[in-house]
């Protein structure tokens, strides 16, 4: 018996992603839409940005802070939850 004629056992061991990976790539997203409203603001400080693209992303960035205070909070909200939950 070939073991290689047999058909779908292969692509059971690929490889998902999971929330840490989505966290983490949202967390990298977060941080890098920060560093671009800090280079705006730097440069229209320093004369050479354009203020729309300033007021573009800083709104941007206070959009992303909202949201990222959003989920920590639900995020204590639930471990408060638990901690609570009788044993």
């Amino acid at each position: 018996m070939d073991i290689g004629s047999i058909q779908g056992v292969s692509g059971y061991a690929t490889k998902t992603t999971g929330i840490s990976d989505e966290a983490i790539g949202a967390a990298e997203e977060f941080l890098q839409m920060l560093q671009s409203a800090e280079t705006q603001a730097a440069a229209s400080v320093t004369g050479g940005g354009d203020p729309h693209e300033l007021v573009t992303a800083l709104a941007e960035s206070k959009l992303a802070l909202e949201a990222t205070v959003a989920i920590r909070d639900r995020v204590v909200e639930a471990y408060n939850e638990l901690l609570r939950m009788p044993v």
